[in-house]
C-alpha cells in the first residue's frame, strides 16, 4: 500500500506539470478572478480525470471504439482547443482586485471550464492511458490485492493533482494585487499560444504526421 501511495504521489506531481495549457489557464483564472474561481476550475480538471480513468478502465469492457472514431474525437477536441486559444489571445483582461468570490452559476462556469478544457484534450487521455499501462505493469495479475493497490494509486494521483492545483491557485491569487491588467493580458496571450500549440501538435499526431508520429493505441 505504501508503494502505491508513493507511486501515486510521483505520478501526480508529473501529471500536474505536463498539462501545460491547463496550468496556464489555472494561473490566469486565479489571478483574474481569485482563489475560489481557481479551486472550482481545478475541481473540474480532477473530475475530467475521473471520467478518463473510468472510461479507460471500464469503458473498453462494455464497448469497442474504432480508431476512426478516436481520430475524429481528437480532431474535434483540437479544433475546440484552437478556438479557445484564439479567444484567450484577444480577450480583454479584467482583474478582480476587490477579491469578490464568484457565486452560483459563475462557480459552475469555472468548474465546467476546467472540465471541458481537459475532456476535449486528447493529450490528457493519452497521458492517462500511459499511467494506467504503467499501473497494470507494476501491479500485474499475480500481485496480492492488485485492484486495491491500483485504486489507492489512482486516488493518490487525483488527491495530489488537486492539492497542487489548489496551491498554485492560492499563490497566484496572492500575487493579484501586484499584477497589472496589462501583465494579465500578456498571460492570456501565453495561455492562448500554449492552447494553439497543443491543438496543432494533437492534430499533427492524429492526422498529418508532419512532425509527430501517431499515438500508440
Amino acid at each position: 500500500m505504501i508503494e502505491a501511495v508513493i507511486s501515486g504521489i510521483g505520478i501526480g506531481i508529473v501529471l500536474t506539470f505536463l498539462t501545460g495549457p491547463v496550468f496556464f489557464a489555472l494561473i490566469k483564472t486565479s489571478i483574474e478572478r481569485g482563489f475560489v474561481a481557481g479551486v472550482y476550475l481545478a475541481a473540474g480538471v480532477v473530475c475530467s480525470d475521473v471520467v478518463f480513468v473510468g472510461a479507460i478502465l471500464f469503458g473498453s469492457q462494455l464497448f469497442e471504439v474504432s480508431a476512426e472514431t478516436k481520430t475524429w474525437a481528437g480532431v474535434i477536441g483540437s479544433i475546440i482547443l484552437f478556438i479557445v486559444g484564439i479567444r484567450y489571445i484577444f480577450k480583454k483582461a479584467k482583474v478582480n482586485y476587490d477579491n469578490v468570490a464568484p457565486t452560483g452559476l459563475k462557480r459552475t462556469g469555472y468548474f465546467l471550464k476546467g472540465f471541458l478544457m481537459c475532456i476535449f484534450n486528447p493529450a490528457i487521455l493519452f497521458h492517462w492511458i500511459t499511467v494506467i499501462g504503467t499501473a497494470s505493469t507494476i501491479y500485474h495479475n499475480g500481485v496480492h490485492h492488485r485492484v486495491f493497490k491500483i485504486a489507492i494509486m489512482f486516488i493518490t494521483i487525483l488527491v495530489v493533482q488537486f492539492g497542487l492545483d489548489t496551491t498554485k491557485a492560492f499563490y497566484a491569487n496572492k500575487l493579484r494585487d501586484k499584477i497589472s491588467e496589462k501583465l494579465v493580458h500578456r498571460l492570456n496571450e501565453v495561455a492562448g499560444i500554449a492552447l494553439i500549440i497543443a491543438s496543432v501538435v494533437l492534430l499533427d499526431k492524429l492526422v498529418t504526421h508532419f512532425v509527430f508520429s501517431a499515438p500508440s493505441a
